[in-house]
Parts: C-alpha cells; sequence; structure tokens
C-alpha cells in the first residue's frame, strides 16, 4: 500500500529519491574535503575510506528500508495505536516494517553504492573469490545487525516510550562512525564497539581483512569472519527483548 501511493505521485517521489541521495552525498562530501587537505585519514587512502564508507552506508541503508520505522513503536506506545497491529493475524514486528514504509530511502543506498564502486575500481587488490564473498558478506551481516540494532531500540521504547533519540545514536550514530578508520579512533572506543555494541562486525574487521590493514586491537585472524555468527546472535538478542517488550506492553486504555 505504501509503496502504491509513493508511486501515485511520480514527480514528488523522484524528488524526494533525489533529495535523499544529495542529502547523504554531503557525508562523503565532507570526507574528500579532508583529503584535500591530507594525503591519509588514520593511515587510509582516499579509495580505502570510500570503501569503509560504501560497505557500511549500503549495509546501513538496507537496514533502515527494511527496518528503520521501528524508531515509531515510542510513539505508538504512548498514544495506544499499538493495539491496532496486536489485533491484526499478522506478526507485529512485520506490521511495524511495513508501516509508511519509505521506498525512497533506495536514494542512500544508490548514494554508497556508487562510491563502494568508485572505490573497488581503485582499490590496487587481487579480488579473489574469497574477497569477494567477504565483501558480499560484509554488506548483507552488517545490514542484519544494523537491523537488530533497529529492533533493540523499537523494543526498549515498549518501557521508556520516549527513546527514539537513544535508538539514534546506536543506529546514525554508528553509521557516521564506520564511515571512518578503526585508526582514527582511541581503542577503547574501538573495544566497545567490538564486544559491548558489535557494530565493528558491520565493516571495520571483515574491511581490514580485504584491505590487507592490521587489526588496531591485535584481535585472533578468524574475528575478521566472525560477521554472520555475530549476525545470528544479534537477530536471537533482537528477537528476545522484542518478544519480553511485547509482553510489557500494557496499552493506554483506561
Amino acid at each position: 500500500m505504501w509503496i502504491r501511493s509513493s508511486w501515485a505521485y511520480r514527480a514528488s517521489f523522484a524528488i524526494m529519491l533525489a533529495a535523499n541521495f544529495a542529502s547523504t552525498a554531503l557525508d562523503f562530501a565532507a570526507i574528500t574535503l579532508m583529503f584535500a587537505q591530507v594525503d591519509a585519514l588514520g593511515g587510509f587512502t582516499l579509495p580505502e575510506v570510500a570503501f569503509l564508507y560504501g560497505t557500511s552506508c549500503v549495509a546501513f541503508g538496507l537496514a533502515d528500508l527494511l527496518l528503520g520505522t521501528a524508531e515509531r513503536v515510542g510513539r505508538r506506545v504512548r498514544d495506544g495505536t499499538m493495539d491496532i497491529l496486536l489485533t491484526r493475524p499478522v506478526p507485529v514486528l512485520s506490521q511495524v516494517a511495513a508501516d509508511r514504509f519509505a521506498l525512497n530511502r533506495l536514494g542512500r543506498i544508490l548514494q554508497a553504492g556508487l562510491v563502494l564502486g568508485w572505490s573497488l575500481t581503485r582499490l590496487e587488490l587481487d579480488w579473489t573469490a574469497g574477497r569477494m564473498a567477504l565483501l558480499v558478506s560484509m554488506v548483507l551481516c552488517g545490514a542484519v545487525i544494523f537491523g537488530c540494532v533497529f529492533v533493540l531500540g523499537g523494543a526498549f521504547q515498549f518501557w521508556a516510550q520516549d527513546a527514539s533519540e537513544v535508538q539514534n545514536a546506536f543506529t546514525y550514530g554508528g553509521i557516521t562512525l564506520l564511515q571512518y578508520p578503526p585508526t582514527v579512533f582511541g581503542k577503547e572506543l574501538v573495544r566497545g564497539v567490538t564486544f559491548v555494541v558489535p557494530l565493528a562486525f558491520v565493516n571495520w574487521l571483515p574491511a581490514l581483512r580485504v584491505l590487507g590493514r592490521d587489526d588496531p586491537l591485535g584481535l585472533p585472524g578468524w574475528m575478521d569472519f566472525a560477521a554472520p555468527a555475530v549476525a545470528l546472535l544479534c537477530c536471537a538478542g533482537a528477537g528476545a527483548l522484542w518478544r519480553a517488550g511485547l509482553r510489557a506492553y500494557r496499552s493506554t486504555g483506561n
């Protein structure tokens, strides 16, 4: 229904898509401005940073497209419209994901995909089957991990009711973090996004393997390939907390 409504006004949809594309392109424009003054950022060249930017933003864009509306859970809890979703014979999470589905968010994915494609043509790497498989896994598992963060944030709002900004700190804040090399951040922060909120598995750890870079934390090499397992653990944790949130929901009726 929401896709059909988007297509009902083609010119409006095209403008929104272009605006989404342009607004996200400003992030990469800021990075290119930095490289107008320096040759490397944390020891990484522009194509390498573009690779980090492209992989993280494509993964985030997919998660935002499919589950970004989870940030509206708090609003539904406050006004009681969550009851409507609970009375339908469809999983509540599916309904939350489909609510006000914004197809114009494809602009972010398209823009990040173009940057990623450009970086692949500039990186002087031997693109073996293993590297290509790791690249695909990086994008898909990254999307799953970010999607789980969206669901966790939505589940938390069953109790907090108005915590969308807390969720944004880990979603939009996380994507901004992953656009830059881990070497520009302190080791404590890198440990935090590896072992507490595992955003480092979205692109930092596998990207270091693809680019042939050393891990600043000196972690075992097998952790570069652990993104699928981390994504599964995140799914299990997000699913458990979402179900707990639904059980804790008490509506706003009198």
